[in-house]
């Protein structure tokens, strides 16, 4: 079993300028070594329908990989003598990002799905710094931990860290209230657990939205909290004071760090609820089943400051995660027609988005809009229509086939 904990640090002035130097050192190793890839992408490519007929093509550049850049780092240490300073595996996991980012632009992840191009880093905007080394037990002393070139850093243990997990990684990123350590631990002792088969009696269908953050099949709603609508009026008057504020003055970096705090507590209250939404609906002990929506389409629609409000994909993530470890299973289903079809019989009952109620002529079915729609995606969940779910005497649907996703 794998898992991460977060506490927040307390450190010294002079670790905190530390940490800082070296973030600033790792962030221009980054876009050295981007640049680097940019370079030989740049040189190498040739477009088939752009190429003459006669041409001079140079010789081609070995490709920089993984490796290469990471032998060229006994270079940088001879030319730049600040990188000794720093941990050789906090600098080699610079380039370990590197990689990994450019990679997943030209060829995609291990579903095939491509990033966006990488961009350079601008300044501040290098967060974080990473430890890959196990963490040993002695190096926690009560509310200590002590990190490899940065001694004993003091964090605030709020909660224990659990026995028989090994700390494999440390992370310190700094927020803009200050910094924090992410460690990565792991059980190998801990069995993964097996989730059952998705039935109509063991998955709960929920159709998110804008009115209700989501509504339950059972007709359960859960209010939107709205945390960035509420803030919007002060973050407006924070912003419109750092506009007035002269740049590259100490008035104007006080105001940025303003701004930036009152954004993160936002960020914070929306992951706040996410995770205790996601508990409430786990707590049940039953699989989830939800719409696969494109997220990324709508937030470039008309309703785009509030759905990234409500954070939908954020959510869907932590409810993932939170549901496999506990032998739990996400389903994602086709968002097609949950909301047209009936609940019940299965005909289609056309409306528009301003139709929040679900009248069906066939059957003469009434449901809030939403609520026929979470049922619709249980239906679908589990791996058939309304009309294969046939009643029991219990007024239950029962399955009559095998669930598609085990199929």
């Amino acid at each position: 079993m794998r898992t991460a904990y977060q506490y927040r640090l307390r450190l010294t002035t002079g670790q905190q300028a530390t940490i800082d130097e070296w973030l600033e050192l790792c962030r221009r190793q980054y876009n050295y070594r981007l640049g680097e890839r940019f370079d030989w992408w740049e040189q190498n490519r040739c477009d088939v329908n752009a190429c003459p007929l006669i041409c001079y093509l140079p010789e081609l550049k070995d490709k920089p990989d993984f490796y290469s850049q990471k032998r060229d780092l006994v270079n940088s240490k001879q030319l730049f003598p600040e990188y000794k300073d720093l941990p050789s595996h906090t600098l080699q996991d610079v380039i370990s990002r590197v990689d990994q980012t450019f990679e997943r632009w030209l060829k995609g992840d291990s579903t095939g799905k491509r990033s966006g191009k990488p961009r350079f880093k601008g300044q501040g905007r290098y967060r974080s710094l990473s430890f890959p080394d196990p963490v040993k037990p002695e190096h926690i002393d009560g509310k200590f931990i002590q990190l490899p070139k940065l001694g004993q850093l003091k964090l605030i243990l709020h909660r224990p860290i659990p026995s028989g997990f090994k700390i494999k990684t440390a992370t310190i990123t700094k927020k803009a209230d200050g910094y924090y350590v992410t460690l990565s631990l792991q059980d190998v002792s801990v069995p993964v657990l097996m989730p059952e088969l998705p039935v109509m009696a063991n998955t709960i269908g929920i159709d998110v939205g804008l009115k209700s953050f989501l509504v339950t099949d059972d007709g359960e709603a859960v209010d939107i909290p709205q945390p960035y609508r509420k803030a919007e009026k002060n973050l407006k008057r924070r912003q419109r004071s750092l506009s007035r504020k002269k740049k590259g003055s100490n008035r104007r970096r006080k105001a940025i760090k303003r701004v930036a705090k009152a954004h993160l507590k936002v960020a914070n209250q929306r992951k706040d609820f996410h995770y205790k939404t996601a508990k409430k609906l786990l707590n049940k002990g039953k699989h989830i089943g939800h719409e696969a929506l494109n997220i990324k389409g709508i937030a470039r629609s008309r309703m785009a400051k509030s759905t990234q409000d409500a954070g939908w994909g954020q959510f869907l993530q932590i409810l993932s995660i939170k549901a496999e470890r506990a032998g739990l299973l996400t389903i994602a289903v086709n968002p097609n027609g949950t909301s047209q079809d009936c609940s019940t019989c299965g005909h289609k009952v056309p409306k528009k988005i301003q139709d929040r109620w679900h009248s069906c002529p066939n059957c003469g079915c009434e449901l809030n809009r939403d609520h026929n729609a979470a049922i619709n995606i249980k239906h679908r969940a589990v791996g058939h229509s309304v009309l294969k779910a046939q009643a029991t005497p219990d007024g239950i649907p029962g399955v009559t086939e095998k669930p598609a996703l085990y199929a």
